[in-house]
Formats: structure tokens, C-alpha cells, sequence
């Protein structure tokens, strides 16, 4: 009886090691995005910033990315894509960027790397 109770001990011993060594927890995907006047170098706050994909295969249907937010005070616009990555994939994936204020506007292109915070700079002209 002890023998049994010593291998199965034993056994969940080495079931929560591996589930403990195992499960990780996924870090933030985030891309962040300054805009800033080409003319005058400056920060520009509540620019309209659009990230979104385009299709490399001509169906449309297959892109699903397409996301709107406002740059802060200090023309930084946030986006979150913890959603879209998983852990375990390879990449997430490269978005264009277009960015608009008043009759400015900007354009640009951005990698987002898993599991950390990836920046860019689009300047308005």
C-alpha cells in the first residue's frame, strides 16, 4: 500500500512541476504611435490614428485587423493586440498606418512584435 501511495505522490508531484515550468503567462503585445508635425517637430495631440492590414492574396475577406485610436496629450496613440496574439505563433503581423489631423495626414507602416511594446513615427504634413 505504501508503494502505491509513494508512485502516485510521485506521479502528481512531476504533473504539477510541469504544469507549473509549462504555463507562462503571455507578456502585453502593444504598438504604440507618435505623430508628430513634419514642419514643426512638434507632438500632435487628438490625431486620428488608423492601423489596419491589407491583403496580400487579393481577399479582402481575410483581413480582419483594422483599428481606430486617438493620440494623447503627447501625440502617442496606444494599441492593444493581446487578443490577436497567441502564444506559440510566430509574428503578428505588419499593419499600415494612416494618421489624419485637421488638413494633415501622414502614412506609415508598423511590425508588431509579440510580447513587447513596438513603436513608430508617422509625421503629418
Amino acid at each position: 500500500m505504501k508503494v502505491i501511495f509513494n508512485k502516485t505522490f510521485l506521479f502528481l508531484s512531476i504533473i504539477a512541476l510541469v504544469a507549473l515550468v509549462g504555463c507562462r503567462k503571455k507578456k502585453d503585445t502593444i504598438a504604440t504611435i507618435t505623430v508628430v508635425n513634419k514642419i514643426s517637430g512638434a507632438s500632435v495631440e487628438n490625431a486620428k490614428v488608423v492601423l489596419y492590414a491589407t491583403s496580400t492574396t487579393g481577399h479582402q475577406a481575410a483581413v480582419t485587423v483594422h483599428d481606430t485610436a486617438y493620440a494623447n496629450g503627447n501625440g502617442i496613440a496606444y494599441f492593444n493586440y493581446n487578443d490577436v496574439y497567441q502564444l506559440g505563433q510566430a509574428g503578428v503581423c505588419v499593419l499600415n498606418i494612416k494618421a489624419t489631423k485637421d488638413n494633415l495626414s501622414g502614412e506609415g507602416i508598423i511590425k508588431i512584435e509579440e510580447e513587447k511594446t513596438t513603436n513608430a513615427n508617422v509625421f503629418l504634413q
